[in-house]
């Protein structure tokens, strides 16, 4: 099979392919943040973004025909399921070798490239996701209503059941031994279709709204999209930032955030020497080593973020109820900074292995033929340059914090008394200077 190393390795930059130094870079980064929050509390006073994400422009009305035509959407149903049967073969009768097409499937075209096209598109798995196709077949077949389930799920639960979903596949993907193996994918994949398939069938399709890790990772990010839906459910372009200013806060969306963050941060890490050296050297078991680092991680950015957000409802003196409820009204900040993450560690990954991927997909099972046509794809690599990819990933992660910083700014506006937002937002520029900081480091280290 083809090593690990190589179907994961995310980035060909490094500190040599750019004209400044990483403290200079990192001087720069901070001060920019700092420089744009002054700006935002002189000339930002008011809030302006869409906390309700009701407005935007209606697209063509051919357009929204079109995508909201039953027709069309069975069309994307079954591509979902052809795209699933066609990965089944290669995942249950394909080779296990470095021409099996399964892993960079699932690391590469399904988790990374999703991230681009729930930007452009919105929450696209949704729509294609085979599990949800399978339940709702299921449902129309025994004449039974596929939103209702044997019973309901408490409104409580939230999103924390694909905190703990997201967790397992980043788990997988970054810590798993043997993790590019057909035997070890299987055996998540078939845990994973069977806790969605299950969890259905007992509350209803929106499960997979709450536990699916592909379907809430790709609806994060698809609030980004300028494709979005109004409060009438008609298909508009709208601003970006208000569609991302349009997430509401649930139970287990700061987990989910920051287990997305957290676990492309600990990417990060895993491919700094030093790292590596301690989990060769430690006497653990590189799977322990990894879980532990991971956990740690993810516990060290979720710290940061709550006592950031604690301290910024107490100095923007937010009534005490209110309070409570900050850590979410300022989750949605984290998005642009996790996706500039996402961008910046693995748009290598996707030029690269992702057309290797679409090449061996022609010939899943191993047996010479050539159905997709793509088999003889040799990877065109003029994107991909080391000074390229370098300034690309500095760039996408300063963003992501200069966008993160701005939508705090207008959620705080909303959140404290007038007198008190700007100061209120104080702690919440030190933890994006600090989340800046961490980023740049990392990414320098690996």
């Amino acid at each position: 099979m083809v090593p690990v190393a190589t179907v994961l390795a995310h980035g060909v930059g490094g500190r040599q392919d750019l004209p400044i130094t990483l403290p200079q870079l990192v001087v720069a980064a901070a001060l920019t943040l700092v420089v744009t929050f002054l700006a935002l509390g002189l000339l930002w006073r008011e809030p302006r973004l869409d906390r309700d994400a009701t407005g935007g422009r209606p697209v063509p009305q051919r357009l929204a025909r079109l995508v909201d035509a039953p027709t069309c959407r069975w069309a994307l149903r079954g591509l979902g399921l052809l795209a699933a049967a066609w990965f089944c073969l290669g995942l249950l009768g394909g080779p296990d070798t470095a021409d099996n097409p399964t892993a960079g499937t699932l690391y590469v075209l399904l988790w990374v490239g999703l991230a681009p096209l729930s930007l452009l598109l919105g929450p696209v798995w949704r729509t294609v996701n085979p599990l949800r196709t399978v339940h709702l077949l299921a449902a129309l077949a025994a004449r039974r209503d596929p939103d209702r389930g044997v019973r309901e799920l408490p409104a409580g639960v939230g999103i924390w059941p694909a905190a703990a979903t997201l967790f397992g596949f980043v788990w997988l993907e970054l810590v798993a031994p043997d993790r590019a193996t057909l035997p070890v994918i299987s055996v998540w994949l078939a845990g994973y279709a069977v806790v969605m398939l299950v969890g259905a069938a007992l509350f209803g399709a929106g499960w997979f709204d709450r536990a699916d890790p592909f379907e809430v990772y790709s609806a994060l990010i698809g609030q980004l999209a300028p494709l979005g839906r109004a409060a009438d459910d008609v298909l508009v372009w709208r601003n970006p930032l208000d569609g991302i200013a349009g997430l509401r806060p649930r139970p287990g969306l700061v987990a989910v955030v920051v287990v997305l963050l957290g676990s492309t941060m600990f990417d990060s890490l895993s491919n700094a020497p030093g790292w590596l050296r301690f989990s060769q050297e430690n006497g653990l078991h590189p799977a322990v080593t990894g879980s532990g680092g991971l956990v740690l991680v993810i516990a060290a950015v979720a710290v940061a973020y709550l006592l950031a957000t604690a301290a910024a409802a107490r100095i923007g003196r937010a009534d005490p109820v209110e309070a409570r409820g900050v850590p979410g009204e300022i989750a949605h900040s984290i998005v642009p900074i996790a996706v500039g993450y996402v961008v910046a560690h693995y748009y290598s990954l996707l030029i690269l292995e992702g057309q290797r991927t679409v090449a061996l997909l022609s010939d899943p099972l191993g047996t010479g033929a050539n159905w997709l046509g793509t088999a003889g794809w040799e990877p065109h690599t003029g994107l991909v340059t080391p000074s390229g990819v370098a300034t690309l990933q500095i760039t996408v992660i300063i963003l992501g914090h200069l966008l993160g910083t701005l939508l705090a700014h207008d959620r705080a506006l909303y959140l404290f008394p007038r007198a008190r937002a700007v100061a209120g937002q104080l702690p919440l520029l030190a933890l994006m200077v600090a989340y800046t900081v961490a980023g740049l480091l990392l990414l320098y280290a690996g």
